[in-house]
């Protein structure tokens, strides 16, 4: 299949799990070239909704309608594939007392088909994510972090393919510098290799195996004031990604942004913002050449 020139257009779909089963199962047709994305970030041991008294989002999120909503996309579309862009832990009791095994074992009941590690996922120590790891059934994809000389040595990898009826897609992960962000002694001597480079090592070598879509996971973050690398500047200095789904910046996106590759290529870029409040839905129409770059899936 040529690679794509995208058009992007937008499918609202709010107002709960089974009104958003029932809204896409009555407009939408399975398509065995439609390859749908569904991708979280920053959930950071969100288990249960957030409490009805929080100040901007009472009784949001919660793995438990994440779930709901999940089985409902699956029963309706036959290609789907469900990512994370990293901060899987840190942030409520759960991850104290457990330790990141409770989330992973509940993502993989999920069914997520691969992750990355964000700054987050180190707070454990390499020790602490070597023995929640086990707990995972998907890959961990980390191409620019080289744990070599650490105890989880050869526990990621850089990239994985999958293929969806007709699609191939090849999927790979980034993450932001560690140094000056994690206490040195919880990434031991992990080496950060640079993410652009990193980058358009990885899409050139999934084009090349044929991949016709390729997706980065990143936890870099969405932008920033100054020259830090972030999903845009990535977006902008590689070439041969179609999408890169964010994390670290707790972005709340409307819609994903469009920007130029190095090859006047269109990228997508979204992000969910944090705690499992949303989930993004991406849907590739190859024979179409169409992207529905659909509004966040609220969970509530």
């Amino acid at each position: 299949m040529e690679r794509r020139s995208f058009v992007k257009k937008s499918i609202l779909v709010t107002g709960g799990v089974i009104i958003t089963g029932n809204s896409m199962a009555a407009s939408m047709k399975p398509s065995a070239d439609r390859l749908t994305i569904l991708h979280t970030n920053d959930t950071h041991s969100n288990i249960d909704p957030l409490p009805m008294n929080h100040a901007k989002y009472p009784g949001m999120g919660g793995v438990a309608k994440r779930m709901q909503l999940i089985q409902a996309i699956r029963a309706v579309e036959d290609q789907v594939l469900l990512l994370d862009a990293g901060d899987i832990f840190q942030g409520t009791p759960y991850f104290n007392r457990f330790g990141g095994k409770l989330e992973l074992q509940l993502m993989s009941k999920l069914g997520y088909d691969a992750a990355t590690m964000g700054n987050h996922d180190f707070d454990g120590g390499l020790d602490g994510f070597l023995a929640a790891k086990q707990h995972a059934t998907f890959p961990f994809l980390c191409a620019n972090y080289d744990f070599g000389r650490t105890v989880i040595d050869g526990q990621t990898i850089p990239h994985q393919i999958f293929k969806k009826g007709r699609i191939t897609v090849g999927v790979f992960g980034v993450g932001v510098e560690l140094k000056g962000l994690v206490p040195d002694s919880k990434f031991d001597q992990t080496i950060y290799l640079d993410p652009i480079a990193t980058a358009n090592e990885q899409a050139s070598l999934l084009r090349s195996k044929g991949c016709d879509v390729v997706i980065c996971l990143s936890h870099l973050g969405f932008e920033y004031p100054d020259e830090r690398i972030s999903d845009r500047i990535l977006a902008k200095s590689t070439s041969g990604i179609d999408l890169i789904l964010g994390g670290h910046t707790h972005t709340f996106l409307k819609e994903p942004v469009v920007e130029l590759n190095n090859k006047g290529r269109q990228v997508v870029i979204n992000q969910v913002g944090w705690g499992g409040i949303q989930m993004g839905r991406i849907d590739f129409e190859l024979e179409k050449s169409v992207l529905n770059g659909n509004k966040p899936l609220i969970i509530k």
